[in-house]
């Protein structure tokens, strides 16, 4: 149910080479976190930042030196064993030799369905990710960008309440791109939650509503990334002089180094549509106006730099 915890960690703490929970490398420290059912998550962070071992311990591969990890309420493995993930790792291998057709066929038996569904399911995928041309071919005979599209293929054969993506849009074209941005709003729309971790962080902007940022175990910032009420600014560029800008729009803020060029505020459309008509009717010469957003990879780079 949206508005309720899928992903849930409370203080988790993992140490590998730890003895007796002592000493060793700190992989994640103290990390509270909770993902809301419905909802699509980043992952983001610099190499290093734990995002591995993140997904690992709510993957149920590993298990927190300290804290707790739950899904659904679950500790991971009970939740997984009743409910399965879709999953996709950072590094989508299987053997050379191996089928495309038959691969998913036989995978989508291992998600429980009979033989005619296992084979209406990955005709589904195939179709879905545009892998009919090669649906014939050996694994090994795929490009990196095809074999990507068959780890998400495989991945959303079943129709699992979470779905966990490790650089998804590696090795996918720009065209695939934006055919995948479709697929998770698919996702979105069908209520699934979906956890990502990415580098390129223009495309989690995009798929994501929140992005988690880590930064040497630590969780140093959660981002919001889809604007949810309040108010709103924009960039206003004028033409000539403006007398009345501060009547239309108190507090507008000149933006440096852009002549003519504001930061204003507006709690909605309907509130900007106003204070525009005002300004115009004080004579003002409008020239654009657009959403003044700051881009994740700019937010990032600020966090991070704050104590660096």
């Amino acid at each position: 149910m949206p508005g309720t915890a899928m992903i849930a960690f409370e203080a988790v703490t993992k140490r590998f080479g730890a003895r007796r929970g002592r000493g060793g490398v700190e992989a994640l420290s103290s990390v509270t976190l909770e993902v809301p059912a419905g909802e699509a998550w980043g992952v983001v962070g610099p190499n290093g930042a734990g995002k591995t071992t993140l997904f690992a311990l709510l993957l149920g591969f590993l298990h927190p030196t300290e804290g707790r990890v739950r899904l659904g309420g679950a500790a991971p493995r009970r939740y997984l064993r009743r409910h399965g993930a879709s999953y996709l790792p950072e590094r989508f291998r299987l053997p050379p030799e191996w089928t495309v057709r038959p691969t998913l066929v036989a995978l989508a038996r291992l998600e429980g369905y009979d033989a005619a569904e296992a084979r209406r399911r990955a005709d589904q995928a195939i179709e879905r990710f545009g892998l009919g041309p090669h649906a014939g071919k050996a694994v090994g005979a795929l490009s990196h960008g095809l074999l990507q599209r068959l780890g998400l293929a495989q991945a959303l054969l079943g129709e699992h309440e979470l779905v966990v993506l490790d650089e998804p849009t590696e090795g996918l074209d720009p065209l695939w791109r934006i055919r995948f941005r479709a697929v998770v709003e698919e996702l979105r729309r069908a209520g699934r939650t979906v956890l990502l971790a990415s580098h390129d962080l223009a495309e989690v902007e995009r798929l994501a509503g929140k992005a988690v940022l880590l930064e040497r175990g630590h969780v140093r910032e959660i981002l919001d990334l889809a604007p949810t009420g309040g108010e709103r600014t924009y960039r206003l560029e004028l033409a000539g002089e403006a007398p009345a800008l501060e009547e239309a729009f108190p507090g507008a803020e000149p933006m440096a180094g852009a002549p003519g060029v504001y930061r204003v505020r507006a709690a909605d459309a309907a509130e900007l549509s106003r204070r525009l008509a005002a300004l115009l009717d004080a004579g003002a010469v409008v020239a654009s106006v657009a959403p003044a957003t700051e881009a994740l990879e700019e937010r990032v780079r600020r966090a991070l730099g704050r104590e660096s």
